[in-house]
């Protein structure tokens, strides 16, 4: 008999508290037949948003669609002046970029705040023979793409460029894109030679999008 009394109130007791497990919530009320009783339930919602950060500097994933991916291509921007143009003053379009022509998609899409963008080199352009060009010879010209204001592009140096400052409007969310086009400003004669390339030579720039 004790056993069974022991099953009894254990049973009991787990019976007591399922409806402490449960997380829906019921309700009961009772009246006379003429009343019309009300019965109430809660539920409780909450929506969970990560802070996101994205940003696209040539060839990448699409950000106007939502559905924002990662893409680790890396474009080259190349310059060629002809022989009779070396050293002349006059500007020289690239070819390369994802949009063609020393063309590149610039964007940035973040949620949570002002948004500083910058870009770094490790020394100015070498061609591997202790000739060098500096940065400050490929110019960044930024125009509108999609959104109603064009990205601004940082100013290229030899080392970290001065930040360019995004301000978020009062919804905290920026969308913000250009076509950033690349340029050689060609203001001075230099040795012959191949300057910079994919990852050598101080070729390569680093953008970098940070916020709060």
């Amino acid at each position: 008999m004790k056993p069974s009394v022991a099953l009894k109130t254990l049973a009991g007791v787990a019976a007591l508290a399922l409806p402490l497990l449960a997380s829906a919530e019921s309700n009961v009320q009772t009246g006379a037949a003429t009343a019309a009783p009300g019965a109430t339930a809660h539920v409780d919602f909450s929506i969970v948003i990560p802070k996101i950060l994205y940003l696209r500097v040539g060839t990448g994933s699409s950000y106007t669609t939502g559905a924002l991916t990662s893409n680790n291509a890396i474009d080259l921007i190349t310059f060629s002046p002809t022989a009779a143009q070396v050293g002349s003053g006059t500007a020289i379009a690239g070819t390369g970029g994802d949009l063609t022509g020393g063309v590149e998609t610039a964007a940035v899409v973040s949620n949570s705040g002002n948004v500083t963008l910058n870009a770094t080199a490790t020394g100015a352009l070498s061609n591997g023979a202790g000739d060098t060009i500096p940065f400050s010879q490929i110019t960044t010209t930024a125009t509108t793409l999609t959104s109603g204001t064009a990205l601004p592009a940082p100013t290229l140096t030899n080392a970290t460029s001065g930040n360019v400052l995004l301000t978020a409007p009062a919804t905290k969310v920026i969308v913000q894109d250009a076509k950033w086009t690349f340029a050689y400003a060609n203001a001075a004669t230099v040795p012959a030679g191949t300057f910079g390339g994919i990852n050598t030579n101080n070729g390569r720039v680093v953008y970098t999008a940070t916020m709060p």
